[in-house]
Protein backbone atom coordinates (compact mmCIF):
# COMPACT_ATOMS: atom_id res chain seq x y z
CA UNK A 1 0.00 0.00 0.00
CA UNK A 2 3.00 2.15 0.86
CA UNK A 3 5.34 0.99 -1.26
CA UNK A 4 8.75 2.65 -1.73
CA UNK A 5 7.29 6.02 0.08
CA UNK A 6 9.28 7.58 2.33
CA UNK A 7 7.64 8.04 5.93
CA UNK A 8 9.06 9.84 8.93
CA UNK A 9 7.67 8.72 12.38
CA UNK A 10 8.25 10.85 15.03
CA UNK A 11 8.54 9.60 18.44
CA UNK A 12 8.63 6.39 17.67
CA UNK A 13 10.76 3.69 19.87
CA UNK A 14 7.71 2.24 21.35
CA UNK A 15 4.02 1.84 22.11
CA UNK A 16 1.78 3.13 19.06
CA UNK A 17 4.57 4.77 17.15
CA UNK A 18 7.02 1.70 16.77
CA UNK A 19 3.62 -0.07 15.70
CA UNK A 20 3.73 2.10 13.16
CA UNK A 21 6.94 1.68 12.22
CA UNK A 22 6.70 -1.82 11.78
CA UNK A 23 3.27 -1.58 10.02
CA UNK A 24 4.51 0.63 7.57
CA UNK A 25 7.82 -0.54 6.69
CA UNK A 26 6.00 -4.32 5.99
CA UNK A 27 4.22 -3.10 3.62
CA UNK A 28 7.16 -1.38 1.47
CA UNK A 29 7.83 1.96 3.14
CA UNK A 30 11.23 3.43 3.78
CA UNK A 31 11.05 4.76 7.43
CA UNK A 32 12.65 7.61 8.74
CA UNK A 33 12.24 7.67 12.60
CA UNK A 34 12.83 9.42 15.91
CA UNK A 35 13.67 9.13 19.32
CA UNK A 36 14.74 11.80 22.26
CA UNK A 37 15.96 9.49 24.99
CA UNK A 38 19.44 7.57 25.33
CA UNK A 39 17.55 5.10 27.75
CA UNK A 40 15.41 5.15 24.19
CA UNK A 41 17.79 3.69 21.82
CA UNK A 42 18.73 0.49 22.51
CA UNK A 43 14.51 -0.41 21.83
CA UNK A 44 15.23 2.08 18.58
CA UNK A 45 18.33 0.32 17.15
CA UNK A 46 16.02 -3.00 17.65
CA UNK A 47 12.99 -1.55 15.62
CA UNK A 48 15.53 -0.03 12.93
CA UNK A 49 16.62 -3.69 12.23
CA UNK A 50 13.04 -5.31 12.38
CA UNK A 51 11.55 -2.49 9.95
CA UNK A 52 15.56 -3.71 7.46
CA UNK A 53 13.97 -7.14 8.00
CA UNK A 54 10.96 -6.31 5.40
CA UNK A 55 13.70 -5.33 2.46
CA UNK A 56 13.00 -1.80 2.99
CA UNK A 57 15.66 1.13 4.16
CA UNK A 58 15.13 2.49 7.74
CA UNK A 59 17.20 4.64 9.99
CA UNK A 60 16.58 5.57 13.72
CA UNK A 61 17.57 9.30 14.24
CA UNK A 62 17.79 10.82 17.79
CA UNK A 63 15.94 14.51 17.38
CA UNK A 64 13.43 15.61 19.82
CA UNK A 65 10.28 17.28 17.78
CA UNK A 66 9.60 19.59 20.35
CA UNK A 67 12.72 21.40 19.22
CA UNK A 68 12.83 23.33 16.20
CA UNK A 69 16.52 23.57 15.18
CA UNK A 70 16.75 19.97 15.84
CA UNK A 71 13.19 19.11 13.44
CA UNK A 72 15.47 21.34 10.89
CA UNK A 73 18.76 18.90 11.17
CA UNK A 74 16.13 15.98 11.12
CA UNK A 75 15.15 16.24 7.99
CA UNK A 76 17.35 17.77 6.09
CA UNK A 77 19.04 14.76 6.79
CA UNK A 78 16.02 12.45 6.35
CA UNK A 79 16.35 14.43 2.53
CA UNK A 80 19.74 13.37 2.45
CA UNK A 81 19.12 9.97 3.04
CA UNK A 82 16.05 8.87 1.41
CA UNK A 83 15.84 11.89 -0.79
CA UNK A 84 12.37 12.73 -0.05
CA UNK A 85 9.62 12.53 2.16
CA UNK A 86 5.83 11.35 1.13
CA UNK A 87 4.60 10.90 4.35
CA UNK A 88 4.73 12.47 8.07
CA UNK A 89 3.05 10.88 10.61
CA UNK A 90 3.53 13.09 14.10
CA UNK A 91 3.36 10.91 16.70
CA UNK A 92 5.61 12.27 19.45
CA UNK A 93 4.03 12.78 22.52
CA UNK A 94 3.58 13.18 26.68
CA UNK A 95 1.32 13.35 29.20
CA UNK A 96 1.80 14.89 32.67
CA UNK A 97 -1.19 14.33 34.68
CA UNK A 98 -2.61 16.31 37.27
CA UNK A 99 -5.55 18.81 38.24
CA UNK A 100 -5.63 22.33 37.40
CA UNK A 101 -5.24 23.38 40.92
CA UNK A 102 -1.81 21.63 41.12
CA UNK A 103 -0.10 21.82 37.66
CA UNK A 104 3.09 23.78 37.26
CA UNK A 105 3.89 26.15 34.34
CA UNK A 106 6.82 23.87 33.95
CA UNK A 107 4.70 20.65 33.45
CA UNK A 108 1.91 22.62 30.74
CA UNK A 109 4.89 23.88 28.84
CA UNK A 110 6.40 20.52 28.75
CA UNK A 111 3.33 18.80 27.20
CA UNK A 112 2.83 21.51 25.00
CA UNK A 113 6.14 21.41 23.63
CA UNK A 114 6.17 18.13 22.63
CA UNK A 115 2.71 17.60 21.72
CA UNK A 116 1.57 20.20 20.15
CA UNK A 117 4.70 22.98 19.14
CA UNK A 118 6.06 19.11 17.46
CA UNK A 119 3.50 18.88 15.07
CA UNK A 120 4.02 22.54 13.71
CA UNK A 121 7.90 22.50 14.04
CA UNK A 122 8.09 18.72 11.88
CA UNK A 123 4.98 19.95 9.26
CA UNK A 124 6.67 23.60 8.81
CA UNK A 125 9.75 20.97 7.70
CA UNK A 126 8.16 19.07 5.62
CA UNK A 127 5.78 20.51 3.36
CA UNK A 128 8.63 21.89 1.46
CA UNK A 129 9.87 18.72 -0.14
CA UNK A 130 6.34 17.75 -0.27
CA UNK A 131 4.95 21.16 -2.37
CA UNK A 132 8.00 20.74 -4.44
CA UNK A 133 6.78 17.10 -5.18
CA UNK A 134 3.14 17.90 -5.07
CA UNK A 135 2.43 15.32 -3.52
CA UNK A 136 2.52 14.38 0.36
CA UNK A 137 0.75 13.11 3.65
CA UNK A 138 0.43 14.54 7.17
CA UNK A 139 -0.82 12.37 9.61
CA UNK A 140 -1.43 13.95 13.61
CA UNK A 141 -1.59 11.53 16.31
CA UNK A 142 -4.81 13.66 18.52
CA UNK A 143 -6.59 11.60 21.03
CA UNK A 144 -10.18 11.21 22.27
CA UNK A 145 -9.35 13.56 25.34
CA UNK A 146 -8.76 16.21 22.73
CA UNK A 147 -12.22 15.94 21.56
CA UNK A 148 -14.11 15.15 25.01
CA UNK A 149 -11.38 16.23 27.51
CA UNK A 150 -10.88 14.80 30.97
CA UNK A 151 -10.45 15.65 34.53
CA UNK A 152 -6.99 15.95 35.67
CA UNK A 153 -5.70 16.18 32.18
CA UNK A 154 -6.37 19.63 31.22
CA UNK A 155 -2.43 20.23 29.35
CA UNK A 156 -2.84 16.42 27.40
CA UNK A 157 -6.44 17.59 26.47
CA UNK A 158 -5.49 21.22 25.29
CA UNK A 159 -2.44 20.06 23.23
CA UNK A 160 -4.55 17.29 21.62
CA UNK A 161 -7.36 19.64 20.40
CA UNK A 162 -4.97 21.93 19.17
CA UNK A 163 -3.67 19.13 16.86
CA UNK A 164 -6.74 18.54 15.66
CA UNK A 165 -7.22 22.32 14.90
CA UNK A 166 -4.06 22.72 13.01
CA UNK A 167 -4.63 20.12 11.11
CA UNK A 168 -7.90 21.23 9.31
CA UNK A 169 -6.19 24.38 8.91
CA UNK A 170 -3.24 22.63 7.51
CA UNK A 171 -5.65 20.73 5.14
CA UNK A 172 -7.17 24.06 3.93
CA UNK A 173 -3.62 25.62 3.05
CA UNK A 174 -2.01 22.36 1.39
CA UNK A 175 -4.87 20.66 -0.50
CA UNK A 176 -4.39 22.40 -3.60
CA UNK A 177 -0.80 21.52 -3.43
CA UNK A 178 -2.64 17.16 -3.32
CA UNK A 179 -1.09 17.68 0.34
CA UNK A 180 -3.57 15.82 2.86
CA UNK A 181 -3.53 16.18 6.78
CA UNK A 182 -5.41 14.44 8.73
CA UNK A 183 -5.87 13.68 12.35
CA UNK A 184 -5.92 10.03 14.59
CA UNK A 185 -7.60 10.28 17.99
CA UNK A 186 -6.77 7.00 19.86
CA UNK A 187 -8.92 5.98 22.46
CA UNK A 188 -7.92 4.30 25.09
CA UNK A 189 -5.08 1.95 23.71
CA UNK A 190 -3.04 -0.61 25.47
CA UNK A 191 0.77 1.09 25.54
CA UNK A 192 3.47 1.81 28.17
CA UNK A 193 1.72 4.88 28.53
CA UNK A 194 -1.37 3.77 29.91
CA UNK A 195 -0.68 0.45 31.97
CA UNK A 196 -2.23 2.05 35.01
CA UNK A 197 -5.32 1.82 32.87
CA UNK A 198 -5.67 -1.96 33.75
CA UNK A 199 -5.88 -2.40 37.15
CA UNK A 200 -7.66 -3.04 39.54
CA UNK A 201 -11.05 -1.24 39.45
CA UNK A 202 -10.17 2.05 37.00
CA UNK A 203 -10.18 -0.45 34.07
CA UNK A 204 -13.87 -1.62 35.19
CA UNK A 205 -14.42 2.37 35.02
CA UNK A 206 -12.94 2.90 31.51
CA UNK A 207 -14.28 -0.19 29.96
CA UNK A 208 -17.83 -0.04 30.78
CA UNK A 209 -18.20 3.13 28.62
CA UNK A 210 -16.44 1.75 25.83
CA UNK A 211 -19.09 0.05 23.52
CA UNK A 212 -16.15 -2.58 22.24
CA UNK A 213 -16.06 -3.78 25.51
CA UNK A 214 -12.09 -3.35 25.49
CA UNK A 215 -8.78 -1.66 25.21
CA UNK A 216 -7.42 -0.97 21.34
CA UNK A 217 -4.41 -1.98 20.41
CA UNK A 218 -1.30 -0.15 19.04
CA UNK A 219 -1.53 -2.09 15.77
CA UNK A 220 -5.31 -1.35 15.31
CA UNK A 221 -3.78 2.42 15.43
CA UNK A 222 -0.92 1.36 12.78
CA UNK A 223 -3.55 0.25 10.49
CA UNK A 224 -5.13 3.70 10.32
CA UNK A 225 -2.27 5.27 9.96
CA UNK A 226 -1.41 2.97 7.23
CA UNK A 227 -4.49 3.81 5.34
CA UNK A 228 -3.79 7.43 5.51
CA UNK A 229 -0.53 6.87 4.25
CA UNK A 230 -1.03 5.07 1.66
CA UNK A 231 -3.15 6.02 -1.99
CA UNK A 232 -6.05 4.47 -0.78
CA UNK A 233 -6.99 7.63 1.49
CA UNK A 234 -6.17 10.25 -1.24
CA UNK A 235 -9.44 11.51 -1.25
CA UNK A 236 -9.26 12.17 2.63
CA UNK A 237 -8.40 15.45 4.26
CA UNK A 238 -9.05 17.67 7.53
CA UNK A 239 -10.39 15.33 9.07
CA UNK A 240 -10.53 13.63 12.67
CA UNK A 241 -10.90 10.12 12.87
CA UNK A 242 -11.71 8.48 15.98
CA UNK A 243 -10.32 5.24 16.74
CA UNK A 244 -11.98 4.66 20.36
CA UNK A 245 -14.41 1.17 19.76
CA UNK A 246 -16.84 3.38 20.05
CA UNK A 247 -16.30 5.28 23.34
CA UNK A 248 -16.79 8.60 21.37
CA UNK A 249 -20.30 7.93 19.86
Amino acid sequence: MVKDKVCIVTGAARGIGAAIVKRLAENGAHIAFTYVSDSSAEKATALENEAKSFGVNAKAYKSNAGDFSQCEVFVNDVLKDFGKVDVCVNNAGISKDNLLLRLTPEQWDEVMNVNLKSVYNMTKQVIRPMMKAKSGSIINMSSIIGIRGNAGQASYAASKAGIIGFTKSVALELGSRNIRCNAIAPGFIETDMTHYLKEGTAAETFLKDIPLGRFGKAEEVADLTLFLASDKGAYITGQVISICGGLNI
